[in-house]
């Protein structure tokens, strides 16, 4: 028997035999064999896999959301639809790339590893942690410390594999909100890269909980390896793979998979449980609605303990065969050069060129900031290469309208805004083909229901209330609240989004504002701190603002205005020594563009203000910070 010099464990076993040179003939992705002897192993792979994970051969892949109903069979849709034409790229980084299978196979390296520990003294069979879940883990918590990276995604899938619900921490949270985080959701395992494990070993100590290192996973290589293993070990490397991810079947969809933690920006952040059939019915709904496809390539710069880095721009894309590359860190130099790469202005599309980006309003912000601070050739090149991107859309913060006028006039794009929470991920969208209507979040995407309920609890169709959702993706329940989740569903299992919407004359969704902080009550009057946000940043001076209610004896509250100014406003301002703006100022401009009592009658002059990892305004702190 030949000597495996290649190495051991999952990823070792199942990497050599898929990843031949490449051959970039109508997919530069598509990884196929050299014609040599050893073809017939690589042959016989994919038939294998074809036939273990082609739950109907003869029907189209939604019809497969009525049969399957855990996150690891949408697992073996996209081996499914990945393996069709040979082994594809599933993900890079650092400019280097994985497979599919190789995220699979270290998926069963972490499945071992975490079947491996004796974790029974530590919650797995503790009754004072309890069971919520069946698999080998039984529902057992385990945190995912790790940048965006194969590795992981390997942590998330090994941990479903094994029955435990996976909780992605903050790599940007300080220790006290860590502490929080993995307290309360009762985590009995930790899974880090190497970079955090020394920290993540001290915390999981605090917590009483394991540590242990993820694996790192081994890039495609660029040449063949000469030591590759045979067809009789490929073949039983491929079996054990099979075998082990059947075991996984004894896992049911209503099981919970993955708890995200609320941004916390007007209250205590709440653990949101969400089960295997929720997210595999949110990746359904969201490659159909934004028409996600196998030939896509999505840059991926965001957080991964939110949804919209999640779900979006990673699960999703994933179950549609896309690659997604990661930058683990926003870079408005590095994006942008990385388009101009995908899209020489004088030379033919590269092979691994960026179709799909996703980002939000902040980033955009600074990414015009970038072009407008770039020579002339460099704008064009820049332009040029920007639209050509398939699709660029916006979320987690409103899109002020400035901003998506002058995005439209540099690249193109009309950026497709959609409206999304941690309890049920997605639910409005504006369209992929169709009118984009700037200040609206767009209709209910497919097979979510939407309506709003008035104060009284009457449903209305043409006023103003709080937006309900009913969805297959709505979250389980709120981590060890049950009295809080009972609060936050209606007659009819509609939840309750504490968001004030009304419609517009076409049906397209309008959010005023979370109705507990963006929604402020003056003399009377229900104000939308949205609406005048909106109407501020028109001014030449604004680059950033919030609005926000103050308590006041006479009015209840008032209209308060928290501007960042633009930096050559600020310099301005410096050499005529006098404020960028003042509220005089500020007064006159408005008083033909907003209702007198919605104009601000105190402001206030920042630097920055203060967001959470997703870019939104934390006005929880804003109040703070002012006294309120």
């Amino acid at each position: 028997m030949r000597t495996r010099a290649w190495g051991r464990g999952a990823v070792a076993r199942l990497m050599t035999p898929f990843n031949r040179r490449a051959a970039h003939a109508s997919s530069p992705h598509l990884l196929r064999p050299c014609c040599c002897s050893s073809s017939s192993s690589y042959s016989t792979v994919l038939s294998r896999l074809r036939r273990h994970f082609a739950s109907s051969s003869s029907s189209p892949a939604y019809h497969t959301r009525q049969n399957t109903h855990t996150f690891m069979e949408v697992v073996q849709e996209v081996l499914k639809h990945g393996s069709a034409n040979g082994v594809r790229t599933a993900i890079r980084a650092d400019k280097k790339s994985y497979s599919l299978l190789q995220l699979i196979a270290a998926s069963l390296d972490v499945h071992n590893i975490l079947c491996s520990k004796n974790m029974t003294q530590n919650g797995i069979q503790d009754s004072s942690k309890g069971k919520i879940g069946t698999g080998f883990l039984h529902g057992a918590r385990v945190g995912i410390v790790a940048k965006p990276s194969p590795e992981f995604v390997a942590g998330v899938f090994g941990t479903w594999l094994s029955g435990g619900v996976a909780v992605p921490l903050a790599l940007s949270y300080p220790e006290a909100e860590l502490l929080h985080v993995m307290n309360d959701s009762d985590i009995s395992m930790v899974l880090s890269t190497k970079e955090h494990h020394e920290n993540m070993k001290n915390l999981s100590i605090k917590c009483s909980a394991y540590c242990s290192l993820l694996p790192s996973i081994t890039s495609i290589p660029s040449e063949i390896n000469p030591q590759e293993p045979s067809s009789n070990e490929v073949t039983s490397s491929v079996s054990s793979l099979i075998t082990e991810i059947n075991s996984s079947k004894k896992i049911k969809g209503d099981d919970p998979a993955l708890i995200l933690y609320t941004s916390g920006t007007t209250g205590k952040p709440k653990g949101v449980v969400h089960t295997h059939k929720g997210i595999l019915s949110q990746v359904q709904i969201l490659s159909e609605a934004w028409g996600y496809q196998s030939e896509d390539q999505f840059l991926h710069c965001l957080p991964l303990h939110h949804v919209h880095g999640l779900f979006n721009a990673l699960f999703a894309p994933l179950y549609s065969g896309s690659v997604v590359e990661f930058i683990p860190k926003f870079s408005v130099s590095g994006i942008w050069q990385r388009w101009r790469e995908s899209y020489p202005k004088d030379a033919s599309k590269n092979d691994e060129a960026i179709t799909v980006f996703t980002g939000v309003p902040t980033m955009y912000t600074r990414l015009l900031q970038g072009y407008d601070s770039m020579d002339p050739d460099q704008q064009s090149a820049s332009s040029y290469s920007a639209k050509q991107l398939r699709l660029m859309m916006c979320g987690s913060s409103a899109l002020p309208s400035p901003l998506m006028k002058r995005w439209e006039e540099v690249t193109g794009h009309r950026l497709l805004e959609r409206y999304g929470m941690t309890e049920f991920v997605m639910a409005l969208s504006n369209p992929l083909h169709g009118i984009r209507k700037e200040g609206t979040v767009g209709k209910p995407l497919p097979r979510v229901e939407a309506k709003i309920i008035m104060e009284d609890g009457i449903e209305t169709t043409t006023g103003v209330g709080e937006l309900c959702i009913r969805s297959p993706s709505l979250f389980k329940e709120y981590w060890k609240r049950p009295e809080v989740t009972a609060e936050s569903f209606i007659d009819g299992g509609f939840f309750k989004t504490g968001d004030t919407v009304t419609f517009d004359e076409e049906g397209y969704f309008i959010i005023l504002g979370r109705t507990n902080a963006d929604i402020m009550k003056v003399g009377g009057y229900k104000l939308s701190a949205l609406e005048i946000e909106a109407v501020l940043l028109e001014h030449d001076t604004v680059l950033e603002c919030a609005v926000l209610g103050l308590p006041d004896e006479a009015y209840g509250e008032v209209v308060c205005a928290i501007i960042v100014p633009k930096e050559d406003a600020k310099k301005m301002a410096e050499q005529d020594s006098k404020p960028a703006l003042t509220l005089e100022a500020l007064t006159s401009w408005s008083k033909d563009k907003l209702a007198p009592y919605k104009i601000p009658t105190r402001l206030y002059l920042w630097d920055s203000l203060p967001r959470n990892a997703m870019g939104k305004v934390n006005k929880k702190e804003l109040k703070k910070l002012l006294g309120a």
